[in-house]
Parts: C-alpha cells; sequence; structure tokens
C-alpha cells in the first residue's frame, strides 16, 4: 500500500514563561550553532518529559519526543491519550500550522484539518465565501468548488446563514460548518480533533458517518483524535496511544483502548486532590467477596452555603453508561471531614474492564471535578462460573424447564 504520511524523529519544544534564553548573547550563540553551524540546539538538552502532572524545574518541555510512524493511504487512524499528552500538538505539526524543532514529517496527499472551532475561517468573510477561501487553499479551482457546495451547505445545516459573517455564527454553526468544509473538499487526508464534542448529538452520529464513508468508500486517510472510545473503537482500525510526548503504542485500535484506560487507572492519581472550597483526601476501592466498596473523603476547607452533590457513574471500556448514583454532600460547616461509603453487589456486570467516574458539583449543576477520575476494574467470574455472558449486563437470573406428559392427538 502507498504511505501517506510518515514520520521520523519527530520532536516539539515548547518554552514555558520568557522567550529565549534569558540574555542576548546567548541568544545570539543559539542563533550561531543552531541556523549557521546547523547543530542541536544546545539549550534545549535541559528540557524536561510533559507530565502536566509534576511541577518540575525547567522552563523547557519536549511535548513530543522521538515520534515515529507510517500511516498508509485509506488508514482510519484514532489518537488518543489524556489531556495534554501532544495529541493537538501532533495533529498541527501534521497540519504544518507549526513546525517540528527536530524530525521530518512526510506527507503524500493534500490536507484538510479541523483543529478548534472555526479553523481556517475568516471571522468577516460570509459562510459562503470562507468555503471557496478553504477551497482554494488546498489548491481547487472554483469549478471544483462550485460542485461540492450544495453539498457542503446542506451537510452543514446552516443554509440560512450562509451569507452571514462566521463571525455571527455560534460555536455550533461554526463546527456545522467547518466540519462540512473539511469533509467534503477534495483532500486526500482528513484530520479531526476532539472539536466535534461541540456539536450536538444528532450532528455529531452524523460526523462520524461521514469520516467513516471518507475512509471506507473514498479511500481516504482520516486521523481522528477524541476521548469517546466507543467513536474510535467503531470508526478506526489503528490506535495510537500518546503519553506524556511520546508513542505508547501504535497497532490494533483495541489494543489501544485497552492500553490507555489502564494507564489511566487509580495509581496515576496524585491525593489530596484540592477544589475549590472542598478537597479530596482519599478514594480506595475495596472488593470483600461479591460485594464492592468505594470510600470517598472529602474535607470541607470553609463553609459552602450552597449544596454540593457527589454523583458516581460506571461507564463500560467504550464509554458507555451502565449506572449512576449520587449522593448529597454537606458542606455548611467548615474543617469537616466526610467520608462517604458507597457498597453494592456488581454482580450484574459481565467480565470486562469498568471506569468508575467521580463528579463533584454544586446546586445548579457547575461542574467542580469532571471525567478525570478514573479506575478501571476487573469483575469476578459469574456465581454459576460460566463466562459465555454477552452484552453490557448480566442479569442473575436463571433459566428453568418442565417436562410434560406427552400430548394426546385430537
Amino acid at each position: 500500500m502507498t504511505v501517506a504520511i510518515k514520520v521520523e524523529n519527530l520532536s516539539k519544544v515548547y518554552q514555558i514563561g520568557q522567550i529565549g534564553t534569558g540574555t542576548i548573547s546567548r541568544d545570539i550563540e543559539r542563533w550561531w550553532i543552531t541556523k549557521v553551524m546547523g547543530k542541536d540546539d544546545p539549550f534545549l538538552k535541559l528540557g524536561e518529559t510533559n507530565d502536566r502532572t509534576i511541577k518540575r524545574k525547567s522552563n523547557v518541555v519536549w511535548s513530543l519526543k522521538d515520534i515515529n510512524f507510517e500511516i498508509q493511504q485509506g488508514d482510519a487512524v484514532g489518537i488518543i491519550g489524556r489531556n495534554g499528552a501532544g495529541k493537538t500538538t501532533l495533529l498541527k505539526l501534521l497540519s504544518r500550522v507549526t513546525s517540528p524543532t527536530i524530525g521530518t514529517i512526510k506527507i503524500k496527499g493534500r490536507v484538510a484539518s479541523l483543529l478548534e472551532v472555526g479553523t481556517g475561517f475568516h471571522p468577516e468573510l460570509t459562510g459562503r465565501e470562507n468555503i471557496y477561501l478553504n477551497g482554494s487553499i488546498l489548491g481547487m479551482r472554483k469549478k471544483e468548488i462550485d460542485r461540492k457546495l450544495d453539498e457542503i451547505v446542506d451537510f452543514s445545516g446552516v443554509e440560512r446563514y450562509i451569507d452571514t459573517p462566521v463571525k455571527r455564527y455560534s460555536v455550533g454553526m461554526s463546527v456545522r460548518l467547518a466540519f462540512a468544509v473539511a469533509a467534503h473538499l477534495e483532500s486526500e487526508i482528513l484530520i479531526v480533533d476532539e472539536v466535534l464534542a461541540v456539536g450536538d448529538a444528532e450532528f455529531q452520529k452524523k460526523c462520524l458517518g461521514k469520516m467513516e464513508e471518507v475512509g471506507k468508500q473514498e479511500g481516504r486517510t482520516v486521523l481522528f483524535v477524541s476521548h469517546n472510545m466507543s467513536a474510535v473503537r467503531n470508526l478506526c482500525n489503528t490506535g495510537v496511544l500518546i503519553a506524556n510526548g511520546e508513542i505508547r503504542y501504535s497497532g490494533s485500535t483495541e489494543t489501544a483502548i485497552v492500553e490507555y484506560l489502564h494507564s489511566n487507572s487509580q495509581n496515576n492519581l496524585d491525593f489530596p486532590i484540592e477544589l475549590g472550597n472542598i478537597k479530596i483526601d482519599k478514594f480506595e476501592y475495596k472488593q470483600v467477596g461479591l460485594d464492592h466498596l468505594l470510600c470517598f473523603d472529602f474535607i470541607v476547607l470553609k463553609q459552602v452555603p450552597r449544596e454540593h452533590y457527589v454523583k458516581l457513574s460506571i461507564k463500560s471500556a467504550h464509554d458507555e453508561i451502565i449506572f449512576e448514583n449520587s449522593q448529597r454532600l454537606d458542606t455548611s460547616l467548615p474543617n469537616r471531614c466526610i467520608s462517604l461509603q458507597y457498597e453494592s453487589d456488581l454482580a450484574f456486570l459481565r467480565n470486562g474492564d469498568y471506569k468508575i467516574y467521580l463528579t463533584v458539583f454544586e446546586h445548579g449543576m457547575r461542574w467542580l471535578l469532571r471525567d478525570e477520575f478514573l479506575l478501571e476494574i476487573t469483575k469476578y467470574i459469574p456465581r454459576d462460573g460460566s463466562v459465555d455472558h454477552f452484552g453490557i449486563v448480566t442479569p442473575m437470573g436463571a433459566w428453568s424447564s418442565q417436562i410434560h406428559s406427552s400430548l394426546q392427538a385430537t
């Protein structure tokens, strides 16, 4: 097969805080060594791994470090990882939005990117004018764009406002038009970041269907970044897991998802976690026989007049919600430790891996912590010893049979 994208020894360095080395003489030295002599930048050798959870001394961070991979033409590649892992930086490098510090990128074909809301749009131009602008940037002729125009407008669902400047569009409208342009213009490679999460559920489904169509039917290459594991699993035939700026796994989509879920286990969380006026001091998971205990310690740092709630959610490995349960948290008195314990016989869950989400929110649904508290569980062997259960849950039911006397012919 034809290689659409080839990345070799790719690295990207960012400097936190001030730009430059700190002195004019060192800036000149850096310029001379890197630009004139063509050698590696000596001031980047002290750079540290891109781990956002740990405070470091160096102000130089390797957002990506020593990335190598090949993507075949027609592949649908899911790029997954925690927030801050380097996924968006990689897509920006592939889209030529920014340049690598070290390494090379070889791309065969035109690239259409949707990295953030309104990517490539000029706010003063109308939706129609921006369609032609994007097409021209991709190297398309006006006649080619004319053929696609009606299809783009129809897919976006913003026909009524197509001659309105995009600066007056809502976020959802901008995403709709931007995706329609990126997906329908004749590019060989489609790059989509997690901006689709902004759209409504119906449009997300429509977008995923379009990406599947351009990948499988039109033979175009798709790079898709998402935290929705179910979408990645259904759309992509290859998975790439990025952690702390490095590729941890590249290959089977299913294996990449499993590795990602395991990497988000409880062991990666540092306690205590402060949430404004509340602090999570401890989280513990225990299994006693068939009973599963989830224990939390909350510390109320100071009086909070509004009611707070704790919501516990259990999801499948592919982000399907299995059940949710909420409990009121009394935050009316300061300097108190509140211990909550949730006990359940989770026997209805079949064998597999699950994710537990803890969400703390105020009355009025203002989220304090969301989708950051993950725990992977491996379930027990069913009580009857069998393992051939399918579906999300395994109800504790039983079959029974009764043999009747033979029926007499009438």
